[in-house]
């Protein structure tokens, strides 16, 4: 393979920390929280808060104090994590005293303040002045605005807004005019809220966007959201990525649920070097639905045939079952199988490994979640992972492919239902602020594709006759 090639070389390495920049980014994690911008850290830095997690039990354990660069850490024994959890209780509580403590000082000395304004006659805006420097000092010392807001009495909508500027002597034109439809400070520091919180710091505003919006709340447009993590340094992407060469793949389509499947093997890490599980997946190409997923020590093409006919049983007979050119997928007993139902054979190309993209993205999905373990302790670990994540991606997991609709929504039908309430939340949001949308259609991301296909045909001249969807056995 040529140098030029996007793929020469192979895959880049995963990310891997050394144990002092595992401390480092910990302390800095720990620092950022402080002033309130633990999430805007974690998307500057490209981490997963399940990666500061896992960090900080190793550090609360002791085990990364002293290593060398390259070192391995193992898993924590039950004394070590017995250990960190007692830091991590006692750490908590130590800063619970040192904010109580300076709480106490602040609001000590704000009570003299308040008594000599009152026993001076100043005003209101005097008293006002001193709850909101009190108020600062509390955020400022860690204490959440919550809190602050409760011992000042100062609301905290009050104490957001920014305060006036005195008036210039000499005004100056405004280079522009500010867009109607631009948000506003204060709405921009909400967003930017929503998208470091805890909730969604590991989605991307695309998911974020379609669960607000199936909640019935409307912050921004999608573009916005990433507008306001651009101004904020805070757009990186957090996998590592590879490009693949266009090829041709087999032309089948599917206007809805049932009608083509694809399924393919992937391989597990077991609990040593050198040892695999099978994980058997097969996808409802136009629903995005896993139909059926299983993991056994080995690949078979029995164990593939008793799988199939399980889903075929539950979901029902499809029109073809497109899959790569593996043992299993060419083997007799399968082909006698498909071929008992009426069930149309398709196949990837030799040597062409994106011939089956569905599998290939769900597998990729699967393989790139933070959640993802580098091994698998057991043959029942790697059961429950992949039951416990096939039920997340079905049932919560919005596709961008499918109007960010859940797969179990557009195999069930229920995505009319759904359209309407986001429909109805994006009309409220019209009739609020008319000046934020330029259209009164909906977002051409919410609407569900009219078909699936598996590469659709090439575009060709009125004078040649279009060849019709096939699939090769």
């Amino acid at each position: 393979m040529s140098g030029s090639q996007p793929r020469a070389g192979g895959p880049s390495r995963r990310r891997s920390f050394a144990p002092a920049e595992k401390l480092q980014h910990l302390a800095a994690y720990d620092e950022a929280c402080r002033v309130g911008q633990g999430g805007a850290y974690l998307r500057e830095q490209g981490l997963y808060s399940s990666q500061v997690t896992e960090w900080r039990k190793l550090r609360d354990a002791g085990v990364l104090e002293g290593r060398a660069a390259g070192a391995k850490v193992g898993r924590l024994s039950a004394e070590q994590a017995e250990i960190a959890r007692l830091r991590g209780q006692l750490d908590k509580a130590q800063r619970r005293l040192v904010r109580t403590e300076v709480a106490l000082d602040i609001m000590g000395k704000a009570h003299a303040l308040l008594e000599e304004i009152s026993e001076s006659g100043a005003g209101r805006s005097a008293v006002h002045a001193a709850l909101m420097a009190a108020y600062r000092a509390l955020t400022l010392a860690g204490m959440t605005t919550r809190d602050a807001a409760g011992l000042t009495g100062v609301a905290r909508a009050t104490a957001g807004r920014p305060e006036a500027r005195p008036a210039s002597t000499t005004s100056r034109p405004s280079p522009r005019t500010a867009p109607a439809n631009r948000l506003s400070v204060a709405e921009r520091i909400e967003v930017l809220a929503v998208l470091n919180s805890a909730e969604f710091v590991d989605r991307t505003p695309l998911q974020i966007y379609a669960v607000l919006l199936d909640r019935g709340r409307y912050l921004c447009s999608v573009s916005s959201m990433y507008r306001v993590l651009a101004a904020n340094a805070q757009v990186k992407d957090r996998r590592r990525l590879a490009r693949h060469p266009a090829r041709v793949r087999p032309e089948l389509v599917a206007t809805g649920p049932g009608e083509v499947f694809t399924w393919d093997i992937t391989k597990l890490r077991g609990p040593v070097k050198g040892s695999y599980f099978d994980a058997y997946v097969m996808i409802d190409i136009y629903s995005r639905y896993i139909v059926g997923a299983c993991v056994h020590v080995t690949e078979s093409a029995v164990l593939a045939e008793e799988m199939m006919q399980e889903v075929f049983t539950i979901h029902g007979t499809p029109r073809v079952v497109h899959a790569d050119r593996g043992t299993s997928m060419t083997s007799k007993t399968v082909a006698a199988l498909l071929t008992d139902l009426n069930v149309t054979r398709s196949h990837s190309r030799p040597r062409v490994s994106n011939d089956n993209p569905f599998s290939e993205a769900w597998f990729k999905t699967l393989k790139y979640a933070p959640v993802f373990p580098d091994r698998f302790g057991s043959l029942q670990h790697a059961r429950s992972f992949l039951d416990e994540f096939v039920q997340h991606y079905n049932h919560e997991h919005h596709h961008s492919g499918i109007g960010l609709h859940t797969p179990a929504d557009v195999h069930y039908g229920l995505t009319e239902a759904i359209a309407e309430r986001r429909a109805s939340a994006l009309a409220a949001a019209r009739t609020a602020t008319p000046h934020r949308f330029s259209s009164d259609t909906d977002p051409k991301i919410l609407d569900l594709p009219v078909a699936a296909w598996i590469n659709p045909p090439i575009t060709q001249t009125e004078d040649q006759e279009q060849e019709p969807v096939t699939a090769a056995a």
